[in-house]
C-alpha cells in the first residue's frame, strides 16, 4: 500500500490531468451526441475497461515490451485511429437515424455493443500504457514493499477518477442532445457533429496524440 501522502499527491495530480478535456473526453462527447447520454457513459466505462488492461500489463511488466517496440506501439495506435474513423464515418452516415445503430441504421444499438466499442478504443491506446509506465512509479515507495500492488492501487485510483470525470462530460453532451432531439432536423445535425468529432479524433490519434 502506498503511503497516504503519496496517494493524496497522486490523486491531486491525476485529477488535474484528467479534468483537462482531452481525446478521451472528445470520444465520449462524440458518442453521446451521436447515440445519447446512456451510450456515452457506457462508452466511458468500456474505454476504462480497455485502459485497465494496459494497467495490468504495466503492473505485470508487459508494458515495457510494447513501449520498446515501435512496430507494436504504432501498429496498435494506428489500428485504434482507423477504428475511430470507422465509428465516426458510420455515425455521420446515419446521422438522420436518430439513435439507431451506427453500423446498420436499422435497430437501436445494444448496450453490449456500445460497451465493446468503447473497450476496443481503450485497448487500442498504447499511450495509456506509456503514461502508467512513466507516471505511476514516481509515486511508489519501494520501502513499503510489494511494488506491483502499489502500482495497481495507484492505477485504479486514476481509472476511477477518469471514469467519473469523463462520464460527467458524456452526460452533459447527452443532455444537450436530448434538448436538440425535440426537433428531428436538429438531432440530425447533432448526430452528424458527433460523427465529425470522432473522425477528427481519429486524425488526432493518428498524427498528433492519443486517448
Amino acid at each position: 500500500m502506498p503511503p497516504i501522502e503519496n496517494l493524496i499527491a497522486f490523486s491531486i495530480a491525476a485529477l488535474v490531468i484528467i479534468l483537462i478535456p482531452g481525446p478521451s473526453v472528445m470520444f465520449a462527447v462524440g458518442r453521446s451526441l451521436a447515440l445519447g447520454k446512456g451510450a456515452g457513459v457506457l462508452t466511458v466505462v468500456g474505454n476504462s475497461l480497455g485502459t485497465f488492461v494496459w494497467l495490468l500489463a504495466v503492473v505485470l511488466g508487459l508494458g515495457a515490451i510494447v513501449a520498446s517496440s515501435p512496430i507494436l506501439f504504432y501498429g496498435i495506435k494506428y489500428a485504434g485511429a482507423a477504428y475511430l474513423a470507422y465509428l465516426g464515418v458510420q455515425a455521420f452516415r446515419h446521422r438522420n437515424d436518430h439513435g439507431f445503430d451506427v453500423e446498420t441504421g436499422g435497430s437501436p444499438q445494444s448496450r453490449w455493443k456500445t460497451l465493446r466499442q468503447g473497450f476496443l478504443v481503450g485497448l487500442s491506446n498504447p499511450k495509456t500504457m506509456v503514461f502508467f509506465t512513466a507516471v505511476l512509479p514516481g509515486f511508489v515507495d519501494v520501502k513499503q514493499g510489494n511494488v506491483m500492488l502499489q502500482l495497481l492501487i495507484l492505477g485504479i485510483i486514476f481509472e476511477i477518477i477518469g471514469t467519473l470525470s469523463d462520464s460527467m462530460y458524456a452526460i452533459g453532451a447527452g443532455l444537450a442532445r436530448d434538448w436538440f432531439a425535440r426537433d428531428p432536423k436538429r438531432i440530425g445535425i447533432v448526430q452528424g457533429t458527433g460523427g465529425i468529432l470522432i473522425i477528427g479524433l481519429a486524425i488526432w490519434v493518428a498524427f498528433f496524440d492519443s486517448l
